[in-house]
């Protein structure tokens, strides 16, 4: 992005989008839809007066999304970056308006433009994958809160089977447990219409531990492998990479895992690795060699979450399943 003499940062909100020129100095404000982004776009060229521009805008999900549609559609190059880089990369800020995020943003984007690359839209599959995905763990969460609700009320009444409450309960579980169903029945078909997303579904399934959610998450979250340039950077991602800390000769930490990282991920991949622990004796043999080394469970278990992370990139990379070696050792 270096060869670029103007940037315009943009902050996103839900109704309006605040637009600043950095070189320029000079700030709108737009109405975050398809009228104002034309407008936009005008108001950018007859400012900048045709000199090579890039438009750097935060993550804000599906309001910055229909921007980065919108850009993407007309050929025009922006940089979608995390909110947290550039909250980091602005120092001590006292105030707080949209003008001013913009205009932090628009610093941010001069300052690093160098290392900045231009972003993609994910395709149409992919957006409706992290849709449903992100649908799916919505209803499993409120069917937990259900089911826990309808355990304590039957604890309480003497006939549960004849209480309304109850009746209700049990309809409304029933029901969100099809819904979570022909969820997944759509997320196969999407799988199953993608040549590419097939493939390493069906590598990724042949892991001990990981089905049908963590392997589409892991889809998901990687751009379908092509995001992450190897299994340690996921899983610095995700925040469960150690990593150093200390300093001089006084401070000297063991490594740790950084707060840093995807949660959602990080909690399938633990459940993923308890399950391939009951299920691979490959390892289950080596979470008990952490243990018989004198490490705690969850280090142990924080690394057979790298173990599993390792062997998905391996066999999306080899672009063959994985084979446990034990069963043809002498």
């Amino acid at each position: 992005m270096k060869n670029y003499k103007e940037v315009v940062g943009i902050d996103v909100s839900k109704n309006t989008i605040d637009a600043y020129c950095y070189q320029s100095q000079v700030h709108r404000e737009f109405v975050n839809d398809i009228v104002g982004y034309k407008s936009l776009l005008k108001w950018v060229l007859k400012t900048t007066k045709g000199v090579a521009v890039f438009y750097c805008f935060e993550n804000t999900g599906y309001y910055s999304l229909k921007l980065a549609l919108y850009l993407d559609s007309q050929k025009v190059i922006y940089v979608e970056e995390s909110p947290l880089k550039i909250k980091r990369s602005s120092g001590i800020v006292k105030e707080k308006t949209d003008k001013l995020d913009a205009a932090l943003i628009a610093r941010y984007a001069w300052l690093y433009r160098e290392e900045l690359k231009p972003s993609q839209v994910k395709s149409k599959s992919h957006l409706e994958l992290g849709r449903l995905l992100a649908l799916r763990d919505l209803l499993v969460r409120n069917n937990a809160g259900l089911k826990g609700t309808l355990k304590e009320m039957k604890v309480l009444l003497s006939s549960p089977t004849t209480d309304t409450g109850c009746i209700v309960l049990k309809r409304s579980i029933d029901y969100q447990e099809k819904q979570v169903k022909s969820i997944e029945e759509r997320i196969k078909e999407i799988i199953s219409a993608d040549a590419l997303m097939s493939k390493n579904y069906e590598l990724l399934t042949s892991l001990k531990g990981i089905g049908l959610v963590v392997a589409c998450q892991l889809i998901y979250h990687t751009g379908n492998f092509t995001r992450f340039a190897s299994w340690r950077a996921f899983s610095s991602y995700c925040g469960t990479a150690p990593f150093e800390h200390r300093s001089g000769t006084s401070i000297y930490k063991r490594k740790q895992c950084h707060y840093l990282g995807d949660r959602k991920m990080k909690s399938l991949l633990s459940m993923a690795s308890v399950s391939a622990i009951q299920h691979d004796s490959e390892l289950r043999l080596y979470y008990n060699r952490k243990l018989a080394e004198g490490k705690d469970k969850m280090l142990a278990i924080n690394n057979v979450r790298n173990k599993l992370i390792a062997r998905a990139f391996a066999v999306v990379k080899r672009g063959t399943p994985y084979v446990v070696l034990q069963q043809y050792a002498a």
